[in-house]
Order: C-alpha cells, then sequence, then structure tokens
C-alpha cells in the first residue's frame, strides 16, 4: 500500500527535493508526496518487453517517438507528477513543452501518444486516479497491464483473472477495451503491432 509522506507540497517543491538519496520512489498526487512500492521483478520484466516492442514498432515505421527512463507527466490542473512505467514521447512536441528542459516534464496531450501504467499494490491509483488525469489531459491511450490480477472486481471480472485495458479516447472520453489470455492486443497507436496477451504476461513469468 502507498504511504503518504507529507501534505500540501507544490509540484515546484516536489520536483526540487525528489528523487532524494534514500533510493525510494515517489509521486506527487493532488500536494501529496506518496512513497511508491518496490516493483517486483514479474513488474519490470513486462515494462523492459514492452519497451522492446513498442521501439521495434516506432522504429520500423520510422516515427519520431522515444521512450525515456524517467519524464514526468504533470497534469495542468493539480498539484501532481506521475512516472509511468512506460511512457512513449512524440518528441517534436517537446518544443512547446514549458518545463521540459528544467524539468524533463511534460503536460500536453501532444507529446504523449501512449501510457503504461503496469499494476502494482497500489492497483486504485492506476484505475481510478491516473485514469482520470490522463483522459482529462487526453492522452490518446492508456494501458492498464494487470498480470497479477490485483484490480477490483469489476475491471477484470469475477473471478479475477489477469487483464490488459487499452483506453482509447473518444470524444474526451476513454472507452475501455479488455484483453485476456488468448486474446491479440489492438493498439490505436500501433494498429499493426503483433502482440498477444501470452506474450506479455510470459515475459513476467506469470504464465
Amino acid at each position: 500500500m502507498t504511504q503518504a509522506l507529507r501534505k500540501v507540497v507544490t509540484f515546484d517543491e516536489f520536483v526540487a527535493n525528489y528523487p532524494d538519496d534514500s533510493g525510494k520512489h515517489y509521486e506527487l498526487h493532488d500536494g501529496v508526496i506518496v512513497e511508491m512500492p518496490q516493483p517486483t521483478g514479474d513488474h519490470e520484466a513486462i515494462i523492459v518487453f514492452l519497451v522492446q516492442q513498442f521501439t521495434l514498432e516506432y522504429s520500423r515505421l520510422s516515427l519520431p517517438y522515444g521512450i525515456p527512463k524517467t519524464v514526468i507527466i504533470k497534469p495542468s490542473e493539480s498539484e501532481s507528477a506521475y512516472s509511468p512505467d512506460v511512457l512513449l514521447l512524440n518528441l517534436p512536441n517537446l518544443v512547446n513543452e514549458p518545463l521540459w528542459k528544467k524539468q524533463s516534464t511534460v503536460s500536453q496531450a501532444a507529446s504523449i501518444p501512449l501510457v503504461v501504467e503496469v499494476v502494482s499494490t497500489n492497483w486504485r491509483d492506476d484505475y481510478h486516479k491516473k485514469y482520470a488525469d490522463y483522459e482529462e489531459m487526453g492522452i490518446p491511450e492508456y494501458w492498464i497491464v494487470d498480470y497479477a490480477a490485483l484490480g477490483g472486481r469489476e475491471y477484470i471480472g469475477k473471478p479475477k483473472q489477469p487483464t490488459i485495458l487499452v483506453c482509447c479516447l473518444e470524444d474526451g472520453e476513454y472507452q475501455i477495451n479488455k484483453f485476456r489470455q488468448g486474446e491479440s492486443i489492438q493498439s490505436p497507436t500501433f494498429p499493426d503491432l503483433n502482440l498477444t496477451v501470452e506474450q506479455i504476461f510470459q515475459a513476467g513469468g506469470t504464465i
């Protein structure tokens, strides 16, 4: 479970002081500094696999994209700062990002074709808070990779089962497409992406 460390922190204060030298990872949620849980090896293996697959695809298509190691997403209407598991950047738009050069921060949907959160014990952040903020920002595509079936039953079924949710922006709202074992992912950003649910979950050693 995430742990709130201190309240009423501005975005500028957060980026000036975090990350610190503790080796821990933090995000800012509406002015609250939140310590993020230490990811498992399965969690990290899935991230590595997805980064590889996306990089191969945007390179094949000669798209001006890149996947950074540490970049912050800042919703414009809140004192929040997120570090998603996978962030696909539209590199040409970075010149329009006012916080990019000094704080490696993006806040415009035009800079973010796709973002991925691999679900951990703080699953409510991915399904509720980040979902709402990414939708409000207008990020076109948001993946929630729930390989360990941690989310609520309303999202991943009863009984719970590992699920990948691909949320696609239509008329300002996310439309959710759910993919489970035996199915191929459908991605508007990468319509020719040949990727199955099994491949993603196998990368994490979960099936």
